[in-house]
């Protein structure tokens, strides 16, 4: 059963590795094999707990569904425990494993989970504006395993 894991990694270095995520380490360019991408997200400072707290609430729920529907096999998130650079600094990092490179490239149908998740749809709306709104940053890295043994 896949769930959302929430942790700081031991190491900035670790966190940039990827070690907290064994699914992390696997992707795939086609076929059935799983899809990573890793989601970086930086926000405004003084702000991380609240976009962490309103992606909890609005953001993973929806993905949730999506692990329930097999598009999404795992997601999971980290925090580095010391920050960076202002220029290569990110807050979260959210891993999502996507079931192949189709899912990850579909477009579902998301409506029926909001409105299942959500029947105050307009809270919802701006709830989802407000995570962005704070954010100074957010990019979209799909990920490749690079075998070190040959």
């Amino acid at each position: 059963m896949s769930r959302l894991v929430l942790h700081t990694s031991t190491l900035l270095l670790a966190a940039l590795a990827g070690a907290s995520s064994v699914h992390a380490q696997r992707t795939a360019s086609s076929g059935d094999e799983p899809y990573v991408v890793e989601y970086y997200y930086k926000a405004r400072w003084g702000y991380t707990a609240e976009f962490i707290r309103l992606f909890k609430k609005n953001h993973y729920p929806v993905l949730a569904k999506q692990i329930e529907s097999g598009r999404i096999v795992e997601v999971s998130a980290v925090a580095p425990r010391f920050h960076a650079t202002e220029d290569g600094r990110w807050d979260y990092r959210v891993t999502i494993v996507f079931r192949n490179v189709q899912a990850a490239h579909e477009s579902p149908d998301l409506e029926p989970i909001l409105k299942q998740l959500y029947p105050d749809r307009a809270l919802f709306d701006r709830e989802e504006q407000r995570r962005f709104e704070i954010l100074d940053a957010h990019w979209d890295v799909p990920i490749t395993r690079v075998d070190l043994t040959r």
